[in-house]
C-alpha cells in the first residue's frame, strides 16, 4: 500500500552517535550561539514545569534563521530514576522547516542532549583554556561525563583524566570506558582534591548543591565548565572561584534566573551581574576577548539553550539523510 501524508524522518539516539562527529557538533554549537549572542536567533526563555521537588519538564522553542530550521525540545529530568537504571534525562526534538513550517524530522532528544551539552564544554575550552592544558578534572561519572570528556579530549588532546564521582563504581566504570577508547591515555579515578591540584581543565556534571571542590586547590590558569547546576539552588563551583575567575556564560539571561553557581554569590553580594563578562557566542565571535592572561581562571557557566539542539539536529538530518540513515514514518 502506498503510503500517504507528510513524510518525517526519525532518527534514534544510534543514528544521530553514527552521522555526527564531536568535532561536527562543537561547530555547530559555534555557530548556535554566535547567533543567539548577535540576536539572530529567536529563543523564547524555556518553560519549566515543576512535577515534584526533584523532578521537572522542560520546553525549549527556538528558530535559527542560518539553519532554516524551527525547533522545539522537550525533555523531563528526574534524577532518582538512576537509582533504578532508568536515565535522568530523557527528551525529544522536533524539528520543522522554516520556509514552509513542514515537519522535517524527529530525534532521540537524549542523546543529543548529552551531545550537545558537550558540545558546548568543548566550544568553551577551545576559546578560554590555555592552548598547553592537557589534563582533565572530570566531575560526575553519568552519561553527560563522557561527552564531556570526548568534547574536551575533540579540541586539547589530553594525556590525564581523573575521574570523580560519589558512586565509586560508576567512576571505575567511565575510566574503564575511557581506556578502551584510548589506551595511551592516563585515565584513573581520585579524590576531588587530587583531581583539582592536577587539572588544567576542570569539567563539572554532577547535581550537587553544594560546590564539589574547594578554590584554593586550584592551579592558576585553569579553565573551569560548569554545566550540571541549572536551579537556583545548585551549587557546583565555590563563590570564591566565582568572584576570581573571569566569567562567560551561553545566555546571559538564562543564567542569571536558573544558575546557582551565579546566584548564590549574587544574592550574598560577592558579585554583581556585571561580573559576568559576556557570552561565549560574543567571545566566538570575536567580540570579546575570552583569557588574557595566562594565570587566569576561566570559568565557563552553561545551564543549557535551546540553540544548541536545534542547531546540532540540523546537521546530523543532514548527514543521516546523506548516509541513508533514520527511519521514514508517515503523518
Amino acid at each position: 500500500m502506498q503510503q500517504t501524508g507528510k513524510e518525517v524522518l526519525f532518527l534514534s539516539g544510534n543514528d544521530i552517535k553514527n552521522a555526527l562527529s564531536m568535532k561536527e557538533a562543537i561547530e555547530a554549537v559555534k555557530s548556535a550561539f554566535v547567533q543567539l549572542s548577535s540576536g539572530k536567533a529567536q529563543v523564547p526563555l524555556r518553560s519549566r514545569i515543576d512535577v515534584t521537588e526533584e523532578d521537572c519538564a522542560l520546553f525549549m522553542p527556538v528558530y535559527l534563521p542560518e539553519q532554516e530550521r524551527i525547533g522545539l525540545k522537550s525533555v523531563t529530568v528526574y534524577p532518582e530514576n538512576k537509582k533504578q537504571g532508568r536515565p535522568a534525562i530523557q527528551a525529544m526534538v522536533m524539528v520543522f522547516n522554516a520556509h514552509d513550517g513542514s515537519p522535517e524530522a524527529i530525534l532521540d532528544g537524549e542523546l543529543l542532549t548529552a551531545m550537545r551539552t558537550g558540545a558546548a564544554s568543548g566550544l568553551a575550552t577551545d576559546l578560554l583554556a590555555k592552548k598547553e592544558a592537557n589534563t582533565l578534572a572530570l566531575f560526575g561519572a553519568g552519561v553527560q561525563g563522557r561527552w564531556q570528556f570526548l568534547a574536551v579530549n575533540a579540541v586539547r588532546p589530553l594525556k590525564a583524566v581523573f575521574v570523580v564521582d560519589r558512586d565509586d563504581r560508576r567512576a571505575e566504570n567511565l575510566v574503564k570506558e575511557i581506556r578502551q577508547l584510548f589506551p595511551n591515555m592516563r585515565v584513573e579515578s581520585a579524590s576531588p582534591r587530587q583531581a583539582v591540584a592536577a587539572a588544567d581543565i576542570i569539567c563539572t556534571a554532577t547535581t550537587s548543591l553544594q560546590p564539589v571542590f574547594e578554590d584554593d586547590w586550584i592551579k592558576p590558569g585553569t579553565h573551569i565548565n560548569g554545566i550540571g547546576s541549572f536551579k537556583p539552588d545548585m551549587q557546583e563551583i565555590p563563590q570564591e572561584t566565582v568572584q576570581r575567575a573571569r566569567v562567560f556564560v551561553d545566555s546571559k539571561q538564562a543564567c542569571l534566573q536558573e544558575a546557582g553557581d551565579l546566584l548564590i554569590p549574587l544574592k550574598k553580594g560577592l558579585i554583581s551581574e556585571a561580573h559576568v563578562l559576556g557570552e561565549i557566542g560574543q567571545v566566538a565571535a570575536g567580540e570579546l576577548k575570552g583569557r588574557t592572561d595566562e594565570r587566569q581562571i576561566t570559568f565557563f557557566k552553561s545551564v543549557g539553550n535551546g540553540v544548541q539542539d536545534l542547531a546540532t539536529a540540523a546537521v546530523a538530518i543532514s548527514k543521516a539523510k546523506a548516509m541513508g540513515l533514520g527511519q521514514t514514518i508517515y503523518l
